[in-house]
């Protein structure tokens, strides 16, 4: 037996490498993210490592920041001479280093990435753990003079002697370019400027008496803990954070570690729909050979093989061919991974491809996925392959099972299908944003289970539908290819369904973010009032020369601030709710349309108020009048009343939790030194909001980080961030239909080579190769379009019950892209066709006398 299953497998090679195929994407991107995660994070855990101090004092945080307020944190420079005194103590440093500037060159473009990193000014100075060392010029001396990283000042065109303007929140200062330091290590990616210790502290923080944090070295000897604990005796137990090397550390590399996450959920999201995907065409195809095989099979039961001998003989090809597309798949991982490398170095990370890593798990994963994949693929095809009597086999008979009623199939698939509908139908019902989202995934696994199941029962009713015009279009060649596509309603069901699971995630992701800007593009013309909206491109906060320079602009009426802070709420139901408040100046509705449920923007605004979404208030017992424990950065604590309750377009209005807003003299108070991220302009009086563009374009043009928006830009830039979204649905789609054209080109290939005999007589009575090719090619595409129309239904339902999950966080608004949908079912024909280019091709060109005598 196990001498025949070698020499079938190898006879079947060609047929079974689609299927290989179909492995090697799924485990590709298995291996691939592993390994890419693996080298990022072991990477950044040696950079960190090698450049973290012994210990490190920096200010105590008690407040995860969801936006940033523009506020910095230090600790007193002072503690630098205190610290110095601990014994055991080689050296310590104050540093200052921030993020929240902005470095333009003389032409006033930004010096500072494109791609998200920060822009980090920070003081010079020369340690062991430097991850830089200086490789022209000098260091800086006093005031006016910085160095810059090599590679910014590679890709920006900067050269020592050049001219720099820091836009800094204390205030603007110019400084030349007097050295250029280069990375020893990893390159994160970020802008670095490097300025005098005598006066960046100044400079960047407004007073050289505080630092952002004190670094500290131990002398020979001295253990990085011991040390931390005479550090935390000196500068006072729980009044900072101290943290060793190996705490910093593993800190830095959780904070990466959000990034890393979200490139390995993407990528072993790609795995998981290869995966899905490539099931169905692994059963396809197992299924396919069996029938074919019906003469082989049988002469082996008739030789005395049992049930269980062919049943594991089958599985025995699975594993053969799970072991080999796992092996191509683990070598294309590695490749996937190496080209991810590269592009993260184009986007400015510099990571080192000879210092991959491999990890044991990588490999482990791989041949499980991909070896456990074939084997659950090919267990039904091979149960079914033993059922087979040897007499029915020896007569040529089919396969059992092919031809049996599908009741069984009908029973499964609609009590999944009924709990699936009533989970969607739960998810509509539902109050609750958490319990609808629950139910609608629940209910999007049940459906699409219950249509996979269920597949083969709409087969014959959708594609007499669809087809239903092949006749009287093309004549006997277009009945034959409907009659071909209904002459297996499981191999159609199955080929359809790789399609399907593609499609049906585009037409719900397409329903959810059409539905997405549609409600977005309702909030913004219903509570946009202003005529312009001034924001940074990233949205981070800018620094007063803006305000100002907004302020002074011809033309401008009324300017009002928007300013952002985090802090955490205190509510009579005994939650602590971490989120994030937006403080406003005066004449807020003069900008911005707000509805109350209770009190006015008065009260919102006033000193000591705040003001919040009635239904968050709700949910926590809050009323008007409600006075709440606040916690501000810095460990600041206010006691704030309920001013006003807001009946927000969104159950997070302004992105955060809760609607919280209040008055920047509230804000200023207990949160000072924030920067601000959005300043809503007005045109004064007789002055036309057309010209008071041009002209806040040409006084902002010394802060290129900044951009003026209309209503019109607002929504552009909404449906960009949601298309970002809908890009990377784009893209799993692709990858879906990549597998889903192998296995409609293995099933036409398969079932070509099944009718060899047919096709033979058909050319011998007058079939010509040009209609034989359209036959198939006819095949293909309403098998295609079934698959399309069946997950486009899916989707669109789908879609449907997520809009309802998004109105439960006030996206009310549901739209359907008509477009999107027609576009996807004429590019399912277009897919149909070129999957049968090759099987067509190869059909017509047998040898017309051959085919009739083939068995």
């Amino acid at each position: 037996m196990l001498k025949a299953t070698l020499r079938s497998f190898l006879a079947h090679k060609g047929r079974l490498a689609l299927s290989a195929l179909a492995v090697l994407l799924s485990v590709a991107f298995v291996a691939g993210s592993l390994i890419f995660s693996d080298t990022v994070s072991r990477t950044f855990d040696r950079l960190f490592a090698s450049t973290a101090a012994d210990v490190t004092v920096s200010p105590k945080e008690d407040l995860r920041s969801p936006v940033p307020g523009g506020t910095v944190q230090t600790v007193p420079a002072a503690l630098r001479d205190r610290v110095a005194k601990v014994p055991g103590v080689a050296s310590v440093h104050a540093d200052v280093s921030v993020q929240n500037i902005v470095v333009v060159d003389s032409r006033n473009k930004s010096v500072g990435p494109t791609t998200g990193a920060p822009t980090i000014a920070t003081s010079w100075y020369v340690t062991d753990r430097s991850p830089v060392e200086l490789t022209s010029g000098h260091a800086p001396r006093g005031a006016g003079e910085a160095l810059l990283d090599a590679d910014t000042a590679s890709k920006k065109h900067v050269r020592v002697g050049d001219t720099l303007t820091v836009q800094a929140q204390p205030g603007t200062f110019r400084v030349r370019v007097v050295g250029i330091a280069t990375f020893t290590t990893t390159n994160p990616g970020a802008a670095l400027v490097f300025l005098d210790p005598a006066v960046a502290g100044r400079q960047l923080l407004g007073s050289a008496d505080r630092a952002t944090a004190i670094s500290v070295d131990a002398a020979p000897g001295v253990d990085d803990k011991v040390l931390k604990s005479r550090v935390a005796t000196a500068v006072g137990p729980g009044r900072y954070d101290l943290k060793t090397a190996g705490e910093q550390a593993k800190s830095a590399a959780a904070n990466l570690g959000g990034f890393l996450d979200v490139i390995k959920y993407v990528m072993l999201g790609f795995a998981g729909i290869a995966v899905l995907v490539g099931i169905f065409l692994i059963v396809n195809t197992f299924s396919m050979l069996i029938a074919q095989r019906t003469r082989e099979l049988g002469l082996l039961r008739a030789l005395g093989a049992d049930r269980r001998q062919v049943r594991r003989s089958v599985l025995l090809e699975a594993l053969l061919l799970g072991a080999v597309g796992s092996t191509l798949g683990l070598a294309a991982g590695i490749g996937l991974a190496f080209g991810l490398i590269r592009l993260m170095s184009a986007f400015g990370m510099n990571l080192k491809a000879t210092e991959m890593v491999i990890g044991w798990g990588t490999p482990v994963a791989a041949y499980a996925v991909g070896v456990g994949v074939t084997f659950v693929a090919a267990y039904l095809p091979a149960r079914r392959a033993a059922t087979v009597s040897p007499m029915a086999a020896l007569s040529d008979a089919e396969i059992a099972g092919i031809d049996k009623p599908l009741t069984a199939r009908a029973i499964a698939g609609g009590v999944i299908g009924v709990a699936g509908a009533a989970a969607l139908a739960g998810c509509v019902a539902s109050d609750k944003a958490g319990t609808a989202a629950s139910l609608l995934g629940l209910g999007v696994v049940l459906t699409l289970i219950a249509t996979v199941v269920a597949g083969p029962l709409l087969v014959r009713p959708v594609i007499r539908v669809l087809g239903a015009a092949f006749p009287a279009l093309f004549g006997s060649v277009g009945r034959m290819s409907q009659r071909n596509a209904l002459r297996n309603p499981r191999r159609t069901g199955a080929t359809a369904a790789a399609l399907m699971v593609g499609l049906a995630l585009v037409g719900g992701m397409s329903v959810a973010s059409a539905s997405m800007s549609a409600s977005f593009d309702r909030q913004i013309d219903r509570t946009l009032g202003a005529d312009y909206v001034v924001q940074s491109q990233n949205f981070t906060p800018f620094t007063k020369e803006v305000t100002r320079a907004v302020e002074g602009t011809p033309g401008v009426g009324l300017v009002v601030a928007q300013r952002l802070t985090p802090l955490a709420l205190r509510l009579p139901d005994g939650k602590r709710v971490e989120t994030a408040a937006a403080g406003y100046g005066p004449h807020l509705d003069q900008v911005a349309h707000l509805t109350y449920t209770q009190g006015g923007t008065a009260a919102a605004l006033a000193d000591g108020n705040l003001a919040m979404d009635a239904g968050f208030a709700k949910d926590h017992r809050v009323k008007v009048g409600s006075v709440l424990p606040v916690e501000f950065p810095g460990g600041r604590r206010a006691a704030l009343t309920v001013g006003a309750l807001t009946n927000l377009d969104t159950g997070e209005g302004f992105g955060t939790q809760g609607g919280v807003f209040l008055g920047l003299g509230t804000l200023e108070k207990y949160a000072p030194g924030g920067q601000d991220s959005s300043l809503y302009v007005n045109a004064s009086p007789g002055t036309d909001a057309s010209e008071l563009r041009g002209a806040l374009d040409t006084y902002l043009k010394p802060f290129p980080q900044v951009q003026v928006r209309d209503q019109a830009d607002y929504k552009k830039l909404v449906h960009d961030q949601i298309a970002v979204l809908l890009y990377l649905v784009y893209a799993l789609l692709g990858l879906a239909i990549v597998i889903a054209v192998l296995g409609v080109v293995n099933t036409l290939a398969l079932s070509v080579v099944e009718r060899t005999r047919e096709i033979g007589l058909l050319r011998a009575i007058g079939l010509s190769r040009r209609q034989l090719r359209r036959m198939i090619r006819l095949e293909s595409v309403v098998i295609a379009v079934f698959g399309a129309v069946l997950g486009l239904a899916l989707g669109l339902v789908w879609g449907v019950c997520g809009q309802q999950v998004l109105a439960l966080r006030g996206l009310k608004e549901l739209a359907v892209p008509w477009g999107t949908i027609v576009a996807v079912v004429i590019g399912a024909a277009v897919v149909g066709v070129v999957a049968a280019l090759l099987p067509a091709l190869r059909a017509s060109r047998m040898n017309v006398l051959a085919a009739i005598a083939h068995e």
